[in-house]
């Protein structure tokens, strides 16, 4: 992961003043270490069992999707409201100010079937909980979250319930 990591790149003070963003977008220019990301992805998950990718928007379909290729799994957008054109099932959830929401098509799941969240970044959490209740009530279980970077001092596994986490760069 040394390759993928040194391309992180810190971007102090965005989206506002005392926020050190990670952005992922020098590592997504690299084939080479976005290679490398999708392939740590596949070894951290092989443990855990699942049919299905839920990625939610919009970082989460950048690894989702060639993740869910290379394992010969179905992927699921999960979206901002209003993104998706069928029925939907819609979860809200708490932001440091105000709420926000996710949706994912309402028949996108079967019964039973196991599936992996993914996301580029755990910080607080609550998009990600958010996403696994969605996955539960669409009678899916969630065999586990995956995530390319966790920010660790943010405590977002707290918001997860215990539920199965890999990240392969944590800050």
């Amino acid at each position: 992961m040394t390759i993928a990591a040194n391309l992180i790149r810190n971007i102090p003070d965005f989206p506002k003043p005392g926020i050190l963003f990670r952005d992922i977008t020098p590592l997504l220019n690299n084939p080479d270490a976005f290679s490398q990301v999708i392939d740590e992805l596949a070894d951290a998950t092989s443990r855990y069992r699942f049919s299905r990718i839920a990625g939610i928007e919009s970082r989460g379909f950048i690894f989702g999707a060639p993740l869910s290729l290379k394992l010969g799994v179905g992927f699921v957008p999960i979206r901002k409201p209003g993104k998706l054109p069928a029925r939907v099932l819609r979860e809200e959830y708490s932001l440091e100010y105000g709420t926000n929401a996710i949706e994912m098509h309402a028949d996108a799941l079967t019964r039973g079937e196991s599936v992996l969240v993914i996301d580029d970044l755990l910080a607080t959490g609550g998009t990600a909980a958010a996403a696994c209740r969605l996955v539960e009530r669409a009678g899916g279980i969630v065999a586990a979250c995956a995530f390319v970077i966790e920010l660790a001092v943010l405590e977002g596994r707290k918001a997860l319930e215990g539920r199965e986490v890999v990240s392969l760069i944590t800050y």
